[in-house]
């Protein structure tokens, strides 16, 4: 399971209320501890100063990875912390998440492009 939704918010989603990204995030924040934590602090180094932040360093467990991993997978965590930090998010090989401010159009463009992905290959992600 990705998260674990308090009771509370669970039936109040059943019953169609509306959710708030912060409620949201308070779950996905709890539910992922490392995806979370790694995702403040690129925000914390773009500081309006860079284009974008970027993780290079591998999760150091497979509990880690599975974190990171169910986050950029979803399209409504990663729009939801999007808009709470102003940001755009993209990700590559397993661990390389990046934040981008959202001016940082050219930058952004390079990241995800086919050449940055081929490029950011090595032997040891094959299986990763």
């Amino acid at each position: 399971m990705s998260l674990t939704v308090p009771p509370e918010l669970l039936e109040r989603v059943e019953r169609g209320e509306n959710v708030s990204d912060d409620e949201f995030l308070t779950v996905v924040a709890t539910s992922l501890p490392y995806a979370w934590k790694l995702l403040t602090t690129l925000r914390d180094k773009l500081n309006g100063q860079n284009a974008y932040a970027d993780n290079t360093e591998a999760p150091t467990t497979e509990e880690e990875r599975g974190q990171l991993l169910r986050f950029v997978g979803s399209d409504a965590m990663r729009g939801a912390a999007e808009r709470k930090f102003g940001v755009r998010i993209a990700f590559q090989n397993c661990h390389r998440l990046a934040l981008f401010e959202t001016w940082a159009n050219e930058e952004r463009s390079d990241f995800i492009s086919t050449r940055a992905q081929l490029l950011n290959q090595t032997p040891d992600m094959v299986n990763c």
